[in-house]
């Protein structure tokens, strides 16, 4: 009974990842909320942490599966004496690159404080509600001035590194890396569309990095139970089956609406959260 009932949260988990990963609204925020209302653990002392890495990793691979055919282009054409810089996978990934630096750097000198003091219910009901605040003042300012119907991933230095700055801010949990990102594609002049997509390739070598960098910290998979491992294995099924569904949605959905609802959501679930702590509930 307690292995199906391992695997049943597993299988809530991974949906909670696939849903959140891509959409501006945490979904470390939401995994750390849900893992304690439900109990979840093991028998390894860092499981609940690697789980969370091991299902981002699923959520990354639906991108990868859903993006192939650019991906496979930037390298057919990565060479700019082939195609022109411009065009050029070289120039594409160069930017994505850039963009990673400052993340890089701040992740190294302040991802252990975070791990340590900001991975808490009552921190991410906080960064959610004053996150959600600041999309809806973003979106009013800076998305207005970007509504051209341009959907080439043409990023320029200069927007690479804004969005790479903004994406610093993603250390807060609850703060959110899409919601980060889109606002620093916002504020650098891109459209919606081209700075989630731009946030969606950023995500591939930003977050299996820093996964396989915690995993191997932690010490692998080697300390862990069957049990466990079948846990991560289904978490990590579940949130690419369920990210490869939200990332299609979430595309169409910026397409024609606003962001403001999910700056709403935020905030009604921050303050659900802030009750549920006043009440007790998180132990």
């Amino acid at each position: 009974m307690d292995s199906i009932i391992a695997i049943i949260k597993s299988i809530i988990l991974g949906i909670v990842e696939g849903v959140t990963e891509f959409l501006p609204v945490s979904s470390t925020g939401h995994l750390i909320i849900f893992e304690q209302l439900m109990g979840f653990s093991g028998t390894h002392p860092n499981f609940v942490e690697m789980y969370t890495y091991v299902i981002q990793l699923g959520a990354i691979l639906a991108v990868v599966i859903l993006y192939w055919r650019k991906i496979k282009d930037t390298l057919v054409n990565f060479s700019p004496k082939k195609v022109g810089y411009e065009k050029s996978g070289f120039k594409f990934w160069l930017m994505i690159v850039i963009a990673c630096i400052p993340g890089g750097v701040f992740g190294i000198l302040f991802n252990d404080m975070a791990d340590k003091y900001l991975f808490t219910p009552v921190v991410v009901a906080f960064t959610l509600f004053g996150g959600g605040i600041w999309m809806m003042y973003a979106e009013s300012k800076f998305r207005n001035n970007n509504l051209s119907e341009d959907r080439e991933l043409n990023v320029t230095v200069k927007q690479a590194i804004i969005i790479g700055l903004f994406q610093c801010l993603a250390i807060i949990p609850g703060m959110s890396r899409s919601a980060s990102t889109i606002i620093g594609g916002w504020v650098s002049g891109l459209t919606t569309v081209v700075a989630a997509e731009f946030s969606f390739f950023l995500a591939i070598p930003v977050m299996v990095g820093m996964s396989f960098l915690k995993i191997m910290k932690m010490g692998g998979f080697s300390g862990l139970s069957s049990e466990e491992l079948i846990s991560l294995a289904t978490g990590f099924i579940v949130s690419f089956i369920v990210a490869l569904a939200v990332i299609k949605k979430f595309i169409a959905y910026l397409q024609k609406k606003p962001m403001k609802v999910f700056a709403i959501y935020r905030m009604i679930f921050a303050i659900v959260v802030l009750a549920a702590g006043i009440a007790g509930i998180f132990k």
